[in-house]
């Protein structure tokens, strides 16, 4: 079962297509995390019926967001609508979203084309959604796939490659707490060098206060 944090510290969302890899390479995924101690929330624990907006609460709470772009990812509104909301906080700086291009280009899920955009404008078509939000969908596209992430291949390794997403969401979640002992330890420097700084002016002054002793205590 997943560990689902109450707080948003270091939790994971998952944002992909379930049909497609809720049993396979998302599975294995899930298990690696729970082996190194990642929290992690996906929508398969959500009960059945709920709106996006317990999604959408579960997506603030997290300060990490997985996109996993798939071929089949562009079928479902709901994987879209996920991705509209994480690209809003990240703007905001408030999640940072990783892209995870399965068995997939960065360049067709960014200009919507191949297959991956044959399923979009399928999508699209046959949405009775707005035209703004499909232009959200693609503009959130654009935007998260734009960003630094990582690919597989069709002939490359699956094991590898779930080695190579937890590295890098253990980094993310060290990031802030290296950042912050790296701050913490050039404060102390810089108070180090202050203290050295002042020792000779100490010195300097205690030795003058002699000379003038010395000297008074002569003539007088």
């Amino acid at each position: 079962m997943a560990i689902i944090s109450p707080t948003k510290s270091h939790q994971v969302f998952f944002n992909y297509r379930g049909e497609q890899l809720r049993h396979s390479f998302v599975s294995h995924l899930t298990d690696a995390f729970e082996r190194h101690g990642i929290n992690f929330i996906v929508d398969k624990y959500e009960q059945r019926g709920k709106d996006l907006k317990n999604i959408f609460a579960r997506i603030e709470e997290s300060s990490i967001a997985l996109a996993i772009f798939s071929t089949r990812y562009p079928e479902s509104s709901w994987c879209m609508d996920e991705l509209v909301k994480m690209k809003k906080l990240a703007d905001k700086g408030k999640i940072q979203v990783i892209p995870i291009f399965y068995k997939v280009s960065a360049r067709d899920v960014r200009r919507q084309t191949g297959k991956f955009g044959d399923k979009f404008w399928n999508l699209a078509r046959a949405s009775i959604t707005s035209g703004d939000q499909i232009k959200k969908w693609k503009e959130a596209l654009e935007c998260i796939s734009g960003k630094m992430g990582l690919s597989l291949k069709n002939k490359s390794c699956e094991a590898d490659f779930i080695k190579e997403i937890v590295k890098e969401v253990v980094r993310v979640i060290e990031a802030p707490e290296l950042e912050e002992k790296d701050n913490h330890a050039e404060k102390k420097k810089r108070t180090h060098r202050s203290c050295l700084c002042e020792l000779p002016h100490f010195k300097r002054s205690k030795t003058l206060t002699v000379f003038f002793f010395f000297f008074f205590s002569f003539l007088f």
